[in-house]
């Protein structure tokens, strides 16, 4: 009930985005974690061509992040998410109508920069129509962007016992009703002229010491968050013996920031920056538990481990997210807002993709090796890093002074 009365303490505005937020982790996830099997198996591409498609679409959405902060900053954040709504529309028709390599070349690069246009662009306008009540805006925000990572898949496996064309234009229809959504109801909020260039803004941010240093402390969230999709499953399957155990990762996820999101956003609120340290913490402490049970003999208890593991690394995320995103645009201009977003997310998202690949090679050696803890302990030292690297920050006085304050009367 506490959770209802907060979202309805939000502007129409926020509470619109809160269930875009939703739809695009539904349409995203009940397409994208099939698009593999569908481009090997269905179409009969070859590895290295599946590796090509699956990665332009990454490389088109990491590598354009700072272009749509910094369209939001300068067209205003309203238009930009509409956009990036409809390019998703496009992309995944695309992949609904076209077998072809060109088109699925096109597809990818369409739902990449789609992603490119709107994340940070949704992020600058909660961040700015939120005022001092950041985190717990971002807080709501995790818990309906998580439901829809798990309602997705669990539709996706539903719609491929039609086909991999009724997922897709399933996908595309949802992003079509959001884009129609957000024209129609999503209010366009004034834009401050500009004092300077698209290139000057980009200096000013990257040149901004304290924001890169804050940034690459936070590697570690996302290469850890990111394995909810390649570590843990596997770990999760290897250590029962049970294929179904993979889809326990979400389940215990999804329900556990159902549960807790708010609670711990709340309780936290006056000490946000030491609970991202702490956050960081508990999320690199997550891989412990799984480490402890690598490399044995399946069994049906195992699942506990892993699970515990599961849980703690939500929990982690849980109470570092939300105020990461509070931070975030207190390091600049009210006026760069998206631009600080898109260079964040751009560096995380670079840090991810070389995050898996470390821990995809520890996996691979630790099975080669009988080391199958590597990869473990590998998340467990990053996560240990990223919380030792805010924490000295925080110690520095790097970190905002006042962030649930900042651009609030933007």
């Amino acid at each position: 009930m506490k959770t209802l009365h907060e979202i309805r303490g939000f502007s129409p505005a926020i509470r619109l985005l809160l269930v875009n937020q939703l739809g695009v982790n539904t349409g995203f996830y009940l397409l994208i974690p099939y698009l593999a099997t569908h481009l090997g198996e269905d179409l009969g591409m070859s590895a290295a061509v599946v590796g090509i498609v699956l990665g332009v679409r990454n490389l088109s959405q990491q590598g354009l992040f700072l272009i749509g902060g910094s369209a939001a900053d300068r067209l205003g954040a309203h238009g930009v998410i509409i956009a990036g709504c409809a390019v998703r529309t496009v992309g995944f028709a695309l992949f609904a109508l076209g077998d072809g390599l060109a088109v699925l070349l096109a597809a990818s690069v369409l739902s990449g920069l789609a992603g490119a246009l709107f994340n940070p662009a949704v992020r600058a306008y909660l961040s700015q129509e939120a005022g001092d009540r950041k985190a717990e805006a971002f807080a709501l925000f995790n818990m309906f962007a998580t439901t829809g990572a798990l309602i997705g898949p669990l539709l996706g496996s539903v719609l491929l016992l039609v086909d991999f064309r009724a997922s897709a234009l399933t996908a595309a229809a949802i992003f079509a009703v959001l884009t129609v959504a957000q024209a129609l109801m999503l209010p366009a909020r004034a834009v401050p002229p500009s004092r300077s260039g698209v290139l000057a803004d980009w200096r000013e941010v990257v040149g901004n010491r304290r924001f890169l240093a804050f940034s690459l402390a936070m590697v570690g969230m996302f290469t850890l968050e990111n394995q909810l999709y390649l570590l843990l499953p596997d770990g999760a399957r290897r250590a029962t013996g049970w294929e179904g155990a993979a889809g326990l990762v979400f389940l215990v996820g999804a329900l556990a920031n159902l549960a807790l999101q708010m609670r711990l956003t709340r309780a936290l609120k006056e000490r946000g920056r030491q609970a991202i340290g702490a956050g960081l913490a508990l999320m690199g402490l997550a891989f412990l538990p799984p480490m402890l049970v690598s490399g044995s003999a399946p069994q049906a208890w195992h699942a506990a481990p892993v699970l515990a593991g599961v849980l703690l690394l939500y929990v982690g995320v849980m109470v570092a997210q939300p105020f990461v995103m509070e931070l975030i645009p207190g390091f600049g201009r009210p006026e760069l807002t998206g631009t600080y977003f898109g260079i964040f997310y751009m560096v995380s998202g670079v840090a991810a993709a070389v995050g898996n690949t470390v821990v995809g090679w520890a996996m691979d050696a630790g099975g080669r090796q009988d080391t199958a803890w590597l990869p473990w302990a590998c998340c467990l030292a990053v996560g240990l890093a990223s919380a030792g690297g805010i924490t000295w920050l925080h110690r520095l006085g790097a970190l905002p002074e006042r962030p649930a304050l900042v651009g609030a009367s933007v």
